[in-house]
């Protein structure tokens, strides 16, 4: 009997493969090699195959699709629940299997290597923010202890460098060997991280929807450039709302008895990263609206005067990801609200 549907448990080394025939019946049960994988599936007739959206499960799904294989990748969460109890590799992939066939699943869209690509700059590149940021912190501590401090942001950091290379007399001598390394090192991040900012915004101005997307008021390159990288033309998502409560930009529900009871708290579900992104980028632009009223929309200005401020950061973070969902499906360009 040939198998119709396959479900594989992905990891690094040996790969658990479960396959169905079209009766529902287990013809294939077994253990390959990562070597074994690409020949097993190459001698199969093309057949369904649903693997969960985890490590290097996009590059298996772009393999076996070269195959004339018809490859899901699903969330793991949604996965779960056909796992029969006493989970080990053999009963992941039997999951899996289960999982693809259900016609109410929701599908992870394969990504392209370019895709892939471009998401590793933005992680490569919060990486190095995160490492020079405790570089940061760690010279200001250390000068703290010494009952010295130094002013915030960028300029307050870059005026303690400038005294720490200077070997700056108010700093002892002792605590200059600690500093030193650690100024180097924030210079060399600070450095690598100006080249990959380099390298995506040369990389928007050769992607006509991410340049649109910078025409936004709070969306600059590094958001627009990380939207494409993350969905595409976001075709997967039937509806602007649907992008929102992807990235958890939605109201958190958490119904029962026929009453609906609403936390007051997005969902914070989906990818953590973009989401940071877009709210950081409406908390820039709500600081300048603020600053400067008259630049804002009648909505935003509304909404800053009848609610907290992090409050309307959510809702304008919120509103940005449905405007950037029309505007890649349209392909039109950003046109701003009237302002009153």
């Amino acid at each position: 009997m040939q198998a119709i549907r396959f479900g594989i448990d992905l990891a690094k080394n040996v790969f658990q493969v479960h396959g169905v025939d079209a009766a529902g019946r287990v013809v294939v049960q077994r253990q390959l090699r990562r070597a074994q994988v690409e020949k097993f599936f190459a001698a199969q007739p093309p057949a369904l195959i649903g693997m969960e959206a985890c490590g290097s499960a996009h590059h298996w799904a772009r393999t076996l699709s070269a195959l004339g294989h018809d490859v899901k990748l699903m969330p793991p969460a949604y996965v779960k629940p056909y796992v029969p109890r006493n989970k080990n590799d053999a009963r992941d992939a039997h999951g899996c299997c289960e999982a693809v066939s259900r016609p109410d699943m929701r599908f992870v869209p394969i990504k392209s290597v370019e895709q892939q690509w471009a998401r590793a700059l933005h992680r490569t590149r919060d990486l190095l923010v995160r490492q020079r940021t405790q570089l940061a912190n760690a010279m200001r501590g250390l000068l703290y202890e010494m009952g010295q401090t130094s002013a915030k942001g960028a300029a307050g950091i870059e005026t303690l460098l400038r005294r720490v290379e200077a070997a700056d007399e108010a700093i002892p001598a002792a605590l200059l060997i600690c500093l030193v390394p650690l100024a180097g090192q924030w210079r060399a991040l600070d450095g690598e991280i100006g080249k990959l900012d380099k390298q995506i915004l040369a990389q928007v101005r050769q992607q006509r929807a991410a340049l649109r997307l910078t025409t936004i008021p709070s969306v600059g390159p590094i958001i627009a450039h990380a939207t494409v990288a993350a969905i595409g033309d976001g075709r997967q998502f039937a509806s602007a709302r649907d992008f929102a409560a992807w990235l958890g930009l939605t109201r958190k529900t958490h119904d029962t008895g026929g009453k609906h009871r609403p936390t007051g708290h997005i969902s914070r579900a989906g990818d953590k990263d973009l989401r940071r992104l877009l709210i950081l980028g409406a908390s820039s632009w709500l600081r300048q609206v603020r600053a400067k009223p008259d630049r804002g929309s009648p909505w935003i200005r509304g909404l800053l005067a009848r609610r907290p401020v992090k409050v309307a950061v959510v809702a304008q973070a919120a509103k940005t990801a449905r405007i950037i969902w029309a505007m890649l499906q349209s392909g039109q360009q950003y046109r701003a609200p009237a302002v009153a």
